[in-house]
């Protein structure tokens, strides 16, 4: 069983495209709200419906991994609850696998899980990963840890997640199947052909940044 906490202020891509892609790859996933509810609201207004509360979950002791995504304040929310914390170090303990993308990361760095490790995570939250050698890389693997580095990895770090449960054939397959090996060679050949123009007066709504400049204890 594969465990994914949703805190309020959680980012949707890299929550439900991790869940996606591994129940896809034939793998159970339950997202499980520290709410208090069933009900969690996303860093943009996005109400979703997890699969149980914390409160009525597991010990996790079942957990094959363990998954937190980022935005803000989620990350936060998840840093901060104690039910959350106890049960990474936990699976930590036992050796099992966990997965942190964006901001994330920093709550694995509270915990001392990034001593000594290679990890990645949102530009700006580099410090907060205590102890670990920052790679900036999309998607950094070190042992039983896997780290994300934003929305934009979110596809590429449930495809290496899936990769740990099942054969390369399989990921291909979904890969293919979500035309995302496609997509993967359109925008490098567009990129490589016309460079990659970004209006950012066309950022509608766009809060990641600002979200992402809140001062973090």
């Amino acid at each position: 069983m594969i465990y994914q906490f949703l805190a309020n202020g959680f980012e949707e891509i890299e929550a439900l495209a991790p869940v996606d892609i591994l129940r896809r790859g034939g793998l159970e996933v339950r997202t499980v709200s520290i709410t208090g509810s069933e009900f969690v609201e996303s860093a943009h207004g996005v109400t979703v419906r997890a699969d149980v509360t914390f409160e009525d979950a597991s010990d996790f002791a079942d957990a094959d991994m363990l998954l937190l995504p980022g935005g803000m304040p989620g990350s936060m929310n998840l840093k901060l609850h104690e039910g959350v914390r106890a049960a990474l170090l936990a699976q930590a303990g036992r050796g099992g696998r966990i997965g942190a993308i964006c901001a994330a990361p920093m709550v694995l760095g509270s915990l001392g899980l990034l001593d000594g490790r290679k990890a990645t995570c949102y530009p700006g939250f580099e410090s907060h990963l205590t102890g670990a050698d920052y790679t900036a890389e999309l998607v950094t693997v070190d042992g039983n840890i896997v780290t994300g580095k934003g929305p934009a990895a979110a596809f590429p770090y449930a495809y290496t997640i899936l990769s740990l449960f099942v054969d390369d054939e399989t990921v291909k397959g979904i890969k293919e199947g979500m035309m995302y090996v496609y997509c993967a060679k359109t925008i490098h050949v567009s990129v490589n052909q016309h460079g990659l123009h970004y209006n950012s007066s066309r950022r509608q709504g766009a809060t990641h940044g600002n979200r992402y400049s809140q001062a973090v204890p």
